[in-house]
């Protein structure tokens, strides 16, 4: 059996609500779980209490066979205790040091040639062995993340925790840096618990998601599933993204790219370094129904399909499809009743390029 990081807690704040985390990662193999939800629903509270920063007033955190913490049998292990590595939105990195000694921070109680080989060891693992003397000030966005990231792992941690890792970037930067973060976090081989509220870190980074609302979580799973079939209207509202479906891009010109999505042609905005495997990703309110065949319209993107559910959403209708792949659009109640829309009706699917969202998909044994 694989052993697990097993976490039951409850954190309560007053006059607010009371944190409830329970739910397991695996340490071996190791995962990438994700912590996903708003501002405000409890995600970084989790991540303190894993750190032993913060104590719930009750529960069990268990990493295999070592036991964190215990409340009720009286057993709180310290962070240095746990091991841990942790990288927080801020980077909190030391101005007055330079890049080689903000990663050597918290090798103290190694040996002077050990700390200099761990600290050689990690900076080649993030390329940045050209900036060992450098102060963070003079750095870009970037490599600060990379810094930041390098001092967590110097320790080679049992569980690396990251908060909002990528928060302190330009979009065009993050998009870039989301894949190269997947790509050394498979190469640590370390556990990694990562809290995001962006679905396209999510994507692109964990191997499972939990989704976090109002101090609980509602949700776990692979992130594509959560994202394709959250479990209800909680988690619908929380993750935004109703459809996500791996693809491969065939063709890139003039600024757009041709995705296959299970035999099926989208065109997307063509993005820099995104790679031929993605997530294709589509909010239900950027997909026009209309009734037969498409009329005139702007849009790169007009499918033929027909609707396999009609389901409430309150004020709104969700429209559940299939294009060659499933689809899921949202529009009124008084559209429904004029496209008289039920299972088994065709209909067309317009969506313009730009409401076609690539996302880098680095294991490519992802199924569509």
């Amino acid at each position: 059996m694989a052993a697990e990081m097993i976490v039951d807690i409850a954190k309560s704040f007053p006059g607010r609500f009371t944190v409830q985390a329970c739910f397991s990662v695996s340490v071996q193999p190791p995962t990438v779980l994700i912590l996903f939800g708003p501002s405000g629903s409890g995600k970084t509270t989790i991540l303190r209490c894993l750190a032993g920063l913060e104590w719930p007033e009750r529960g069990r955190i268990q990493f295999g066979s070592d036991i964190w913490l215990d409340m009720q049998a009286g057993i709180r292990r310290s962070p240095q205790e746990r091991r841990l590595g942790c990288m927080f939105q801020d980077y909190a990195l030391f101005p007055t040091r330079t890049v080689a000694g903000n990663v050597a921070f918290g090798l103290s109680d190694l040996p002077a040639d050990m700390q200099a080989c761990r600290v050689a060891e990690t900076l080649a693992l993030l390329q940045i062995e050209s900036l060992k003397e450098v102060k963070p000030t003079q750095l870009s966005g970037g490599q600060q993340q990379r810094v930041a990231l390098a001092r967590a792992i110097a320790r080679h941690p049992t569980l690396l925790l990251l908060d909002e890792p990528l928060s302190a970037l330009d979009a065009p930067l993050r998009a870039r840096v989301r894949g190269e973060l997947r790509h050394v976090l498979k190469q640590l081989a370390v556990p990694s618990i990562v809290v995001t509220h962006d679905w396209a870190e999510a994507l692109a980074l964990g191997d499972r998601m939990a989704v976090v609302g109002n101090g609980r979580i509602l949700q776990v799973g692979v992130p594509q599933d959560v994202f394709n079939r959250p479990a209800d209207t909680d988690v619908a509202r929380i993750v935004g993204i109703e459809t996500a479906l791996a693809g491969r891009v065939v063709e890139s010109s003039e600024g757009l790219a041709t995705v296959e999505v299970r035999g099926v042609a989208l065109h997307a905005l063509a993005v820099e370094g995104v790679g031929a495997d993605v997530f294709v990703c589509i909010r239900a309110e950027d997909i026009v129904l209309e009734k037969g065949e498409t009329g005139a319209t702007s849009a790169r993107n007009r499918l033929q399909g027909r609707v396999t559910d009609v389901s409430s959403m309150g004020a709104l209708m969700k429209i559940s499809l299939d294009c060659g792949f499933p689809l899921a659009a949202v529009v009124t109640r008084s559209a429904v009743e004029d496209l008289q829309l039920g299972a088994g009706t065709p209909v067309a699917a317009s969506i313009k390029a730009g409401a076609v969202h690539l996302v880098p998909r680095r294991d490519t044994a992802v199924t569509a």
